[in-house]
């Protein structure tokens, strides 16, 4: 059913894949061995995903004034209102590599203060996840990730060179196609990255979420001139050039991000249990791809890397797309998954570090 011309959400949108349960026990169970690889071999206690950290900031998200009526929706419901954030910049990878290794690079973008139902009943606390990644895509499904899962098992045990050259064959791979006018698989574009500059990049959702009353894919592109500038700058070399990037940035420089929702207009053109398809849509003003929500707001004169901020961002802080408002509930068999993976993560590295596993009530408890 459509409203608006927009695809209305209701629960029979999403399809349960045939072994979907017992094939995420088994990305859990890699997920854990790459992890307990990492702490045996570094000492460290990492996510399952994501695992190097490039800053940890401070910010507000500020819903557009004159949102249009049908984007009045979860976290967006009230326009004009101003929520305090904290972001985490990262690559995708379950291992604290050199950033020579290029990988998909992420925003996780903590909203504080959210209003309205959670769509998990343990979820007391009042914030709201959205997690994007510089890749407008992903595996279609957890059958098609298992593959790879038990492949990332077992990079913790391969060294920085060889992954710098499986990455660099497989960026040759992709030219080669694009060239032909043909698209690479998701298993070469995600060790493909550019490696530009994390702060230029645009950031998807990849799969799909509730978007109250319908269905979206959120985006976060940047906006300001001071982040609009570094767009397909490369990062340059260096172990931690990434975080070096991050800090050197804020220490006098602001940047702001516009978030944007693209909504389903047709599951069949625009499916929610394939994250593997880019949804197409117009780029015309009166059928636009994104629609603007507002605007994240990073201020200067942070000190994103300092040794408090790294252990409060690595040791304390948590982010799952399930941390949500049921109005934004993560829809289809990657999203689902992360369910698990996610939760059984998070439990294993704060067991490890010996921190609580809290949520912060005020923007204040993130330190300088």
């Amino acid at each position: 059913m459509l409203r608006n011309g927009y695809v209305l959400y209701d629960e029979t949108v999403e399809t349960i894949q045939p072994d979907e349960e017992a094939i995420g026990n088994r990305i859990v169970d890699s997920g854990r061995l790459a992890s307990d690889k990492v702490f045996e071999k570094r000492g460290l206690a990492v996510r399952a995903a994501h695992a190097k950290g490039h800053g940890i900031l401070k910010g507000e998200l500020i819903v557009d004034p004159d949102l249009p009526e049908h984007l009045h929706q979860g976290v967006f419901a009230t326009p004009g209102m101003r929520y305090p954030i904290i972001v985490r910049f990262s690559t995708g990878l379950n291992d604290v590599r050199s950033d020579n290794v290029k990988a998909a690079l992420g925003m996780a973008i903590k909203v504080l203060g959210v209003r309205g139902t959670k769509e998990l009943p343990d979820d007391i606390s009042a914030n709201q996840d959205f997690l994007l990644v510089n890749h407008p895509v992903y595996f279609a499904n957890v059958a098609a990730y298992e593959e790879i899962a038990k492949r990332l098992e077992h990079l913790p045990d391969l060294p920085d060179i060889f992954l710098i050259g499986a990455e660099a064959a497989a960026s040759t791979f992709e030219t080669v196609l694009t060239r032909f006018g043909l698209d690479a698989p998701v298993s070469v574009t995600a060790v493909a990255d550019a490696g530009n500059n994390i702060l230029g990049e645009t950031f998807w959702s990849m799969a799909a979420l509730r978007f109250g009353d319908y269905i979206a894919k959120l985006s976060a592109a940047p906006l300001s001139e001071s982040v609009r500038r570094l767009r397909n700058v490369r990062a340059g070399r260096g172990d931690n050039v990434l975080r070096a990037i991050v800090s050197d940035f804020f220490k006098d420089n602001s940047a702001e991000y516009v978030l944007r929702a693209q909504l389903c207009t047709d599951l069949e053109k625009m499916p929610v249990e394939d994250a593997s398809v880019e949804w197409p849509g117009g780029e015309s003003d009166e059928e636009p791809r994104f629609w603007r929500l507002g605007r994240i707001v990073l201020p200067a004169h942070q000190q994103p890397n300092s040794p408090a901020r790294q252990h409060y961002g690595e040791d304390i802080l948590s982010f799952t797309p399930w941390r949500c408002l049921a109005a934004h509930r993560p829809l289809g068999s990657i999203m689902r998954l992360r369910k698990k993976v996610y939760d059984i993560s998070s439990a294993d590295r704060h067991l490890r570090t010996g921190q609580p596993r809290t949520e912060p009530q005020d923007i204040r408890e993130l330190p300088d």
